[in-house]
């Protein structure tokens, strides 16, 4: 399964760029899991429960995001997340 995660993710990647204007770092599955949820408006609760997984965790994606995406807030993490899903799609 895992194969065909990544599979399925493969163009958000190859086509998005960050808000510096480079291209996108490699994220894991999970981590896009989260940036979606980001994206969809969810709080990092809602998100934890619908992943399954600790509050916690998500805070710790969360932070990995926002050093991959090189930004400062939760809010400019959505704004990359709506320019990822604009590019690829």
């Amino acid at each position: 399964m895992e194969a065909t995660v990544r599979d399925a993710y493969r163009p958000l990647r190859a086509h998005a760029d960050t808000a510096a204007g480079t291209r996108a770092p490699e994220l894991t599955p999970t981590q896009i899991k989260v940036l979606r949820g980001v994206h969809s408006g969810l709080l990092n609760k809602q998100i934890a429960y619908d992943l399954g997984i600790a509050e916690a965790t998500v805070k710790a994606h969360m932070t990995a995001l926002m050093r991959k995406l090189n930004v400062r807030n939760r809010t400019q993490v959505a704004i990359v997340a709506q320019t990822l899903v604009l590019r690829s799609a």
